[in-house]
């Protein structure tokens, strides 16, 4: 049979084509484009990066190599890595340094290739009976020039309400502290307790509007384990919960987006080993984006920002 000479031309014309767009969108990315900073399987190799220029598809940085292994005398693991960008233009990173202990891991870079000021904070030395400090999130809030730093821990002694509720007899609530220049930090308060095992708190800012993502960790009497909003008046509310917006449950690590008009809030679907994401233009009706997504493999919680062309540029450069 004869092969047909469109699928000649398409082949041999039109692949050439398409190979050369990707290539131009590579080495030439657009002026808005986005980050991703993961891990993978149980943290460590450390810090991964992806980028994307629409949301949806999350392309691998340094052929999915990591970009920071974990530190000596820090941490054996790098988990759930949260990055902001400061107002001189400096990355912060911080993370889960393991299962348990009283401390999160912090280090800072000017191009999110070399890293400096590495050390531990110990962020709740002053609970002597505190469990773990779980996925440590950062938010810059530029009215201030305050960075926020804040987590999930279980103290042992604490909420009698829900002791038990959750895998290893978890007790879960969130803590924060703030500081200026990750010298000198502020007194460890609880941040937000919805009387209920909580994890995962991501805060970022819409308008004049402070947006809480949150996971749900109650496994018992009946499972939860899905994503919750509430919207404050200010980074450390009062907080009004809006409800689940997760498209199921079993998901954690959520992290958002606002791209154009629409918000953008992916999650770790880590029991079906995917990352999904919901879509809402008005933070009340939510569509189910899971489908349209494209992760780089075995991705896990990890937390998207915005990022410069110029910056990208220097990572796409960057080769194991």
């Amino acid at each position: 049979m004869m092969f047909p000479f469109s699928r000649i031309f398409c082949f041999f014309i039109l692949f050439p084509v398409l190979v050369l767009q990707c290539l131009g969108q590579e080495l030439n990315p657009p002026p808005k484009c986005w980050l991703f900073s993961y891990f993978t399987q149980n943290g460590e190799d450390g810090l991964h990066l992806a980028w994307s220029a629409d949301g949806q598809t999350w392309k691998p940085l340094k052929e999915g190599q990591s970009f920071f292994t974990p530190p000596e005398k820090v941490s054996k693991l790098v988990r759930d890595p949260s990055i902001v960008r400061g107002a001189d233009g400096t990355f912060h990173l911080v993370w889960t340094g393991s299962w348990t202990g009283k401390n999160i891991g912090y280090a800072s870079s000017r191009d999110l290739i070399e890293w400096m000021n590495i050390r531990s904070i110990p962020v709740m030395e002053y609970e002597p009976t505190t469990r773990n400090t779980w996925a440590p999130e950062l938010f810059y809030d530029e009215p201030s020039q305050t960075f926020y730093i804040i987590w999930s821990s279980t103290i042992p002694e604490k909420f009698p309400e829900t002791v038990a509720s959750s895998e290893g007899n978890g007790n879960h609530r969130m803590y924060y502290t703030t500081t200026k220049d990750f010298k000198t930090f502020s007194e460890t308060k609880i941040y937000w307790n919805p009387n209920h095992n909580v994890i995962d708190g991501f805060l970022t800012k819409d308008g004049e509007r402070y947006l809480l993502f949150y996971k749900d960790e109650t496994l018992k009497p009946e499972a939860k384990k899905n994503i919750l909003l509430a919207i404050g008046s200010s980074p450390t509310g009062p907080f009004e919960v809006q409800g689940v917006i997760s498209h199921t449950n079993w998901v954690e690590g959520p992290t958002a987006l606002k791209i154009n008009d629409k918000w953008l809030v992916y999650y770790d679907c880590y029991s079906k080993h995917h990352f999904g994401a919901v879509k809402s233009k008005d933070l009340k009706n939510w569509q189910n984006m899971t489908d349209k997504l494209c992760f780089p493999v075995h991705a896990r919680h990890g937390t998207a920002f915005e990022i410069d062309s110029e910056t990208l540029k220097k990572l796409l450069d960057v080769r194991p």
